[in-house]
């Protein structure tokens, strides 16, 4: 029986090779083309394994290389600094890229001095106020991304406006004469067919005003930034937005237009050409923080409201899908913004420091 099994092993087994080499002499060479091609594909692994720890071995000497930086933030207390909310936290619990240390004002003349004695290296501001400084320091900041796009609203209880050009004939309250509100409201109105006079503006020294305005008369209308707006419609059931400035924007500009911008983030060009890594480490986690923002709107709203920038976190929840908070930077930053400055030179030269800043004011992560 042993012999027996023995010899149908054999056979078997000689059948197999017998396959095998009918196999190989069909395709060819006798056999060497089967060889080849297992050498050629052992050698595409290889070559593949060593492309992949080639990548890995750069990664990790990459992130070995890089040594976190000390990273003075100044920013404002509104929506400009929402989308800071995930990375502050991080900082706080040192798991942030770098040490950053941040301070939050009221107002940006606050910021501004400290920016120019280097007591800051990276700030939040008002679009034109950093083609302001930009001019200032005769170019000693560049713009490294956009934050936030408009926070204009007009809120009413009359919702029977279906264009602005129906608002002729209506008064608008609105805040500072000569701010930028006033600037973006002008050029609306302009771009759609309303001259001086068609419009009555009453200008008010707070938005709290414009809201009180709307809580006694709520048929009247009032050119708010969030989060007045929410706070002014959570009041006043009957009040709802009618227009929103940066879809209108959007809508004379076109496309391929500029935007309407509220926040940008500047850097002292100082400290830009001392720690250019660090800056884009800035970069990185800014965008993942103004992604944070938008996606996880609860938890936001909740570190919003421990920061003081809106009192209550249920009413900073309503409001941040309506901040516009982004990340816009390169070359789809500059068209934005560069446009957004032009319309406001034409409004008034001063608004942004008399002239309008050179390309090289729009960092391109060079």
């Amino acid at each position: 029986m042993k012999r027996k099994a023995m010899a149908v092993l054999m056979a078997a087994t000689m059948a197999v090779l017998g396959l095998a080499g009918c196999g190989a002499s069909g395709a060819g060479n006798n056999g060497q083309g089967e060889t080849v091609q297992t050498a050629e594909t052992q050698e595409s692994s290889t070559e593949v394994q060593n492309e992949e720890v080639q990548s890995v071995q750069e990664q990790t000497t990459e992130t070995e290389a890089y040594t976190a930086a000390d990273i003075r933030v100044g920013s404002l207390k509104g929506p400009t600094s929402m989308g800071l909310m995930k990375l502050m936290k991080n900082a706080e619990e040192g798991t942030a890229a770098n040490n950053y240390t941040f301070t939050m004002e009221t107002a940006a003349d606050a910021l501004l001095p400290k920016m120019i004695q280097g007591e800051l290296d990276i700030i939040l501001v008002p679009a034109n106020v950093a083609s302001v400084l930009y001019n200032k320091t005769e170019g000693g900041v560049s713009v490294i991304d956009i934050n936030t796009l408009g926070v204009l609203y007009m809120v009413s209880a009359d919702d029977s406006f279906t264009t602005i050009a129906d608002l002729k004939g209506k008064t608008i309250y609105l805040t500072g004469k000569g701010t930028t509100p006033d600037y973006v409201l002008h050029y609306l109105l302009e771009q759609n067919g309303l001259n001086e006079g068609d419009v009555t503006l009453e200008y008010k020294s707070e938005a709290t005003e414009v809201a009180a305005v709307l809580a006694n008369e709520p048929e009247s209308i009032g050119l708010l930034p969030q989060p007045f707006v929410t706070a002014a419609c959570a009041k006043n059931e009957n009040l709802k937005v009618i227009f929103d400035t940066t879809k209108e924007w959007d809508a004379v500009q076109g496309e391929s237009g500029s935007r309407l911008v509220t926040g940008v983030t500047v850097v002292r060009n100082e400290f830009l050409q001392e720690n250019p890594a660090a800056v884009k480490k800035f970069l990185e986690e800014h965008k993942a923080s103004a992604e944070f923002a938008n996606t996880n709107v609860e938890e936001t709203a909740e570190l919003v409201a421990a920061q003081g920038i809106i009192e209550k976190a249920p009413v900073a929840q309503k409001a941040i899908p309506n901040c516009n908070i982004t990340y816009i930077d390169g070359e789809e930053m500059k068209t934005a913004l560069s446009g957004y400055l032009e319309v406001l030179m034409e409004q008034n030269p001063e608004s942004v420091g008399g002239s309008l800043p050179t390309d090289d004011f729009y960092y391109n992560g060079q």
